[in-house]
């Protein structure tokens, strides 16, 4: 009787030890799995179209709800100020509810490709210069440029800068300004009815 006592705690203990291996073992699974989480990944994971979020740049803070996440940008609908375009490096932070912040693993399905993951800034700058889509420029600094992108380079835009509301006519031209992308905080859109 006393044998079957003592192999019973000593089974015990041996499945108590393992439980704890696992658990830490888990334990580490997970903390190696979150160590590979991008930045970008981590913005995909919030729910695109549902997901307000608030953005704080290098030139202020905008708000709105999530509507895509580009190769190195992000886009709000709704924003206070209309549309907005966000390059990634000139995010200071995120902020989101509470319960979005627990979305943090990498999904173990494969996300299909989506248009998104292939347009980076430059190409999106380049699809608002085809466009003609009047924008207003927020740089780092703060000040504000609005017009229309004229051309759009490999790391920089020309700018025809005229009053918000107005389309781009020569006579309505007050100058050009040459915009390097690493200047820009956000971008509005300023027509009503164009979308990213």
């Amino acid at each position: 009787m006393q044998w079957d006592r003592f192999f019973d705690d000593v089974e015990q203990q041996f499945a108590g030890e393992q439980a704890a291996e696992r658990a830490a073992l888990e334990s580490e699974s997970t903390r190696l799995r979150l160590a590979a989480v991008t930045f970008r990944e981590r913005l995909l994971s919030f729910a695109v179209g549902a997901a307000f979020i608030r953005l704080s740049t290098e030139g202020g803070d905008v708000s709105g709800v999530l509507s895509a996440v580009g190769v190195d940008w992000v886009a709000l609908d709704g924003a206070a100020a209309g549309a907005m375009v966000v390059p990634l490096g000139a995010l200071l932070s995120v902020g989101v509810e509470r319960t979005m912040a627990v979305s943090v693993e990498r999904s173990s399905e494969p996300r299909r490709r989506a248009l998104e993951d292939t347009m980076t800034w430059g190409f999106i700058m380049r699809d608002f210069m085809r466009r003609r889509i009047p924008v207003t420029l927020i740089l780092i600094d703060g000040k504000q440029l609005s017009g229309t992108i004229d051309r759009a380079g490999a790391d920089h835009l020309d700018l025809a800068l005229h009053d918000r509301g107005v389309a781009r006519r020569e006579s309505e031209v007050t100058g050009l300004r040459l915009v390097p992308f690493g200047a820009i905080a956000s971008l509005r859109l300023d027509t009503a009815s164009s979308r990213i």
